[in-house]
């Protein structure tokens, strides 16, 4: 495990994973500006390393995943101080979000308001049965301002997410996952244990085509299928010519594992 920063480490697996760990434990991992300049500083050090395949986003603090913004570092904000960190700020959930590989958010205990935004920028979020997730800003007078007006909508509809964010209500596990705030709920305290089993089952993929899909499916998203099938076939074409593309044919009619050069 090495540091970033007092609040986030990173931890690099044998099996191409890489853990992207929340440690702040006195304040729940509340994003302060220094914890989101770490954020944003790890996810660029992850995005340009090419031996990572699959990024999991977790947290050492017992009872939370992240309980979002530092409210008591923004009390003492003034207005020009606030404008100057916000750019900071959606650095560290511009950099989740931006992760070329696939990302699972490994959730227990609460994570809400930018917490739960930290997770929504993850591809997969795997929650265990002490999951409380929300946006609950309006209550605090501001607006998800981490992604969350965006991301929520894509993932459970327009009015869903407009009654979530409106009501500012906390959501815990079983109904999350009923209304697909997450996409697994696991006994308690396993949701890293899941995540990190889930990720070595995709780091085991080829790493070229792990980004390649990851990149067609986030911005084909709400295109017409038109536009789509382009995106998609223009992230076909810088696979088909690839090493892994070789490496995977060969693999298969070898009936052998493949041993992925990543380019």
């Amino acid at each position: 495990m090495v540091a970033v920063s007092e609040f986030v480490a990173v931890h690099r697996h044998e099996d191409g994973v890489a853990e992207l760990v929340l440690d702040r434990p006195k304040a729940m991992n509340a994003v302060s500006t220094e914890m989101a300049r770490a954020i944003g500083d790890a996810c660029a050090e992850l995005a340009a390393d090419a031996s990572v395949r699959v990024v999991v986003l977790s947290s050492a603090v017992e009872r939370a995943f992240c309980v979002g913004a530092d409210l008591k570092e923004r009390n003492s904000l003034s207005d020009a101080e606030l404008v100057r960190q916000r750019p900071t700020t959606r650095g560290a959930y511009g950099g989740v979000l931006e992760l070329p590989m696939p990302t699972i958010a490994a959730v227990h205990g609460f994570a809400l308001g930018g917490g739960f935004e930290l997770a929504l920028a993850c591809d997969v979020i795997v929650a265990d049965e002490t999951a409380v997730v929300g946006l609950p800003e309006v209550s605090v007078g501001v607006i998800p301002g981490g992604g969350g007006t965006q991301l929520l909508p894509r993932r459970v509809g327009a009015a869903r997410a407009a009654e979530l964010i409106f009501t500012a209500r906390r959501v815990e596990a079983a109904e999350a996952l009923s209304l697909g705030l997450v996409d697994s709920v696991v006994p308690a305290g396993t949701d890293r244990a899941e995540a990190l089993a889930l990720a070595a089952r995709m780091a085991a993929n080829s790493p070229v085509g792990l980004r390649a899909a990851k990149r067609a499916l986030r911005l084909g998203h709400g295109m017409d299928l038109t536009a789509g099938l382009e995106i998609e076939d223009a992230a076909w074409r810088t696979v088909a010519f690839s090493g892994d593309r070789a490496e995977g044919v060969a693999a298969f009619n070898e009936k052998r594992r493949p041993n992925w050069p990543g380019r």
